[in-house]
């Protein structure tokens, strides 16, 4: 069957293109890039009048809870609020209850995926059995099961000769190894970032070291060995500096951020609100615009949600105890939008770091919309204005710091290898406490 995706204006920085352009799609690939007006016969449409339309976005550092954690967050509500979001592909961590450090949690969370027919997810696997960071993980085996990349993702390898030797196993698969970069002896009991305002507001602190320290280590190891290390969740004007330095000198060695980076201060966290817990967490002004600055000139090359569900029960309490994470899935799109909008990100830009570049390196399809590749595609209204509403999102968790925040443009369609996504209205999926009432006890 033929699909015709007409009147929109295309963005894809793959093929430099920025224009008015009709999309063309056949058995779920790209047929054509067509000119308005062309005449297609026989040709289902979907009006895109007034809509960007782009390869579809991919989120490359998700946690999607399933198994284990179904009450914050199964595989299929995740993959619903990532379509929610604009992203038709998303990465999920290992840190499950299994940990995914074998097949056969890799082939649950695959086939849990298939039955939900939403968004794509391709599976991250530990680094260390159990993340513990004591033995290395059967590498091949994950990645011949279908893992895209390994990290201990949320805990971070402390024992440097073990990353070591995960760098070199994975150079020979050609598997890439993200790091969660932090120094546990450094961060010791912080709760927010080390300054005036953790000083004035007596919680304890994690400095920036913590970060740049593990930064700079895997930086080394990743020369040592020559394998591609991907930097996750950077947050500080060093560790921007440190990355910069990498790729001048031409290493293997990507980097990404996290909207909450660019969006917040560690001011946020006056009001001691657990939903401004995170890790890293929130910097300082001059962090801040480091971040948005190494996002102009591409020293990060990827925007990533760290989609971090967690239940009430876990976030309404005191915020020395509150988990560290928020959500980010159905966020990401409208709070980069916010840097287009105000001139620090061109369009293309936006599509690279969300779409393109994670494709790249993660080595999966999409990120473009080349002839006969997958019709994954993310149309955007640029104008819609709304109110973002945690209470009407997908996801089963409600920890965002950014509910009732007022913003401009949203993702009003996904296409999943040609296949237009129909969202639930009525039959959202519950939050936690309504699926399971006695946590409110």
């Amino acid at each position: 069957m033929k699909l015709l995706i007409k009147g929109g204006k295309l963005i894809d920085p793959s093929q430099k293109l920025m224009d008015s352009r009709d999309v063309l799609i056949e058995q779920g690939k790209v047929k054509a890039l067509l000119k308005p007006g062309t005449r297609v016969e026989g040709a289902r449409v979907i009006d895109a009048k007034g809509l960007l339309v782009c390869p579809g976005l991919i989120d490359m550092h998700t946690h999607l809870r399933e198994p284990g954690y179904e009450y914050k967050e199964t595989i299929e509500s995740g993959a619903l609020a990532a379509a929610s979001g604009g992203f038709t592909a998303v990465a999920c961590m290992a840190n499950t209850r299994p940990v995914n450090d074998c097949a056969a949690v890799t082939d649950f969370i695959l086939e849990k995926a298939r039955q939900a027919k939403l968004a794509q997810v391709y599976p991250v696997g530990a680094i260390s059995t159990g993340l513990e960071g004591k033995s290395l993980c059967e590498l091949g085996e994950l990645n011949d099961h279908g893992c895209v990349a390994v990290s201990d993702d949320g805990n971070p390898v402390m024992n440097s000769e073990l990353m070591r030797r995960a760098l070199e196993y994975c150079k020979g698969m050609g598997l890439l190894v993200i790091s969660h970069s932090e120094d546990l002896s450094l961060t010791a009991s912080g709760v927010m970032h080390e300054g005036n305002v953790s000083t004035e507001l007596g919680l304890a602190g994690i400095p920036s070291a913590a970060e740049e320290a593990m930064v700079a280590r895997d930086i080394i190891l990743a020369e040592m060995t020559g394998a591609r290390l991907h930097l996750a969740h950077l947050s500080t004007a060093g560790s921007v500096r440190l990355l910069r330095d990498a790729k001048a000198r031409g290493l293997p060695v990507t980097g990404e951020t996290a909207p909450h980076y660019f969006s917040l201060t560690h001011e946020a966290v006056r009001g001691y609100s657990t939903n401004t817990k995170m890790k890293p967490p929130l910097r300082t002004e001059s962090d801040r615009q480091a971040v948005i600055e190494a996002l102009q000139d591409g020293t990060l090359d990827v925007i990533a949600s760290d989609h971090a569900p967690h239940s009430r029960v876990e976030k309404d309490v005191e915020f020395d105890l509150a988990m560290f994470g928020i959500i980010g899935l159905e966020t990401t799109l409208p709070l980069t939008l916010r840097l287009v909008q105000e001139k620090k990100l061109t369009w293309e830009q936006m599509v690279e770091k969300l779409s393109l570049n994670p494709a790249r390196i993660l080595g999966i399809p999409g990120g473009t919309l080349k002839q006969k590749t997958p019709a994954d595609i993310t149309l955007i209204d640029p104008e819609k204005e709304w109110t973002i509403d945690v209470n009407n999102f997908y996801s089963r968790s409600r920890n965002s710091p950014f509910d009732g925040w007022k913003v401009k443009g949203k993702a009003v369609q996904v296409l999943v290898e040609g296949r237009a996504l129909k969202l639930p209205r009525q039959k959202r999926v519950k939050p936690a406490m309504e699926l399971f009432p006695y946590l409110k006890e």
